[in-house]
């Protein structure tokens, strides 16, 4: 089979899920409209009670909806900022998960970080993680959780001097932010990520991979989200932090944001999200701010490559970009001090 059979096959599969995942959902016949009910869900806080390693304060922030009503979506952050004796280093950092995680993923990233003397701030997307989940799925586009990212980053946080990190579908979104806002940016760490335009020719092995993962998302029910996690990492999870992945998630009908993820990725260059990639791409071309890969060896999809960003952000030229052996896809759980020392080093090495 050709790149462009697989293209189009993948392409009718995306359509073809989706409408499958509409008769699964019991949603109203008429797309776009929300299902009867409440507009968002709040998973019950009993459910991340005990999270083993997630010590952290809950934060919140109340961003608009988006559905043309004047309702609010809950957004959930963490901010650990260093406390007494450690002095603070006046670093911010931003961190971004992916799909289907949520700031949890970070839990051994942070803490070394703050010992370095960094604020670090991780998001739960919105339908992720201990933020609101809409129930009406046909929100979860593409825009609208940049249009979310954007209020809570740069209208509700307010952060500058930011070193974005970014996993995975946080970096599809983070990178664009960056682009868009590059003056609120100090350096960015890219981990297992990338920002496709729908116009490349895919490396056949990992995209067989994604493949499989765009039908399994879409036609499971239930969708086991740890067992998708502890399926791409190489280390053995305990039980208690797989539940921990599936805590937000008490039913299906929190799994919306889970399981759109998985159709947004374009696929052709008719892709609805395309113009808007390809107008960060023209940005992030140009951008000389430092910008440092940290990808796993034994990652699905890319397979350690990195070259598709380091290769093309002038920033990241001459960057000690690393390849973790031993780390999977989600590395912040096979190599979380690694990850953690990669970062740290990378913001001494390029202070002001």
């Amino acid at each position: 089979m050709t790149e462009i059979d697989r293209r189009r096959l993948l392409a009718g599969t995306a359509a073809l899920t989706a409408g499958t995942l509409g008769a699964a959902s019991a949603l109203p016949a008429t797309a776009g409209r929300p299902s009867p009910g409440p507009r968002v869900l709040r998973t019950p806080d009993h459910r991340f009670t005990g999270l083993p390693d997630y010590p952290f304060e809950p934060h919140h922030l109340r961003l608009r909806l988006g559905d043309g009503s004047r309702a609010k979506v809950r957004m959930h952050y963490v901010d650990e900022r260093p406390a007494w004796p450690v002095r603070a280093s006046g670093e911010t950092i931003l961190l971004l998960h992916g799909n289907p995680s949520w700031s949890y993923l970070y839990r051994h990233v942070i803490p070394p970080l703050v010992a370095a003397g960094h604020r670090c701030v991780a998001l739960d997307l919105v339908g992720m993680g201990k933020s609101d989940k809409p129930t009406d799925r046909f929100l979860y586009t593409y825009q609208q959780h940049m249009d979310w990212l954007s209020e809570a980053v740069i209208e509700r946080l307010d952060l500058r001097d930011v070193t974005l990190v970014c996993h995975d579908w946080g970096g599809t979104l983070g990178l664009r932010l960056l682009a868009e806002h590059p003056g609120r940016f100090r350096r960015a760490v890219a981990m297992n990520t990338g920002l496709r335009t729908g116009r490349e020719e895919l490396p056949a092995e990992g995209w067989r991979g994604l493949a499989t993962w765009l039908q399994f998302t879409q036609r499971t029910n239930p969708l086991n989200v740890s067992g998708i996690v502890a399926g791409y990492t190489t280390s053995a999870l305990d039980p208690a932090v797989l539940a921990a992945y599936d805590a937000p998630f008490p039913d299906d009908r929190h799994l919306h944001g889970v399981r759109r993820f998985a159709v947004l990725i374009p696929l052709t260059p008719d892709d609805e999200a395309t113009p808007a990639f390809e107008a960060a791409w023209e940005v992030l071309e140009t951008l000389d701010l430092p910008f440092l890969c940290v990808f796993g060896q034994d990652d699905h999809v890319t397979g350690g490559r990195h070259d598709e960003l380091s290769g093309r952000i002038p920033g990241a030229t001459g960057q000690p970009h690393t390849v973790l052996t031993g780390a999977h896809h989600f590395l912040q759980e096979d190599k979380p001090h690694e990850v953690a020392a990669a970062i740290d080093d990378f913001i001494r090495r390029t202070r002001p």
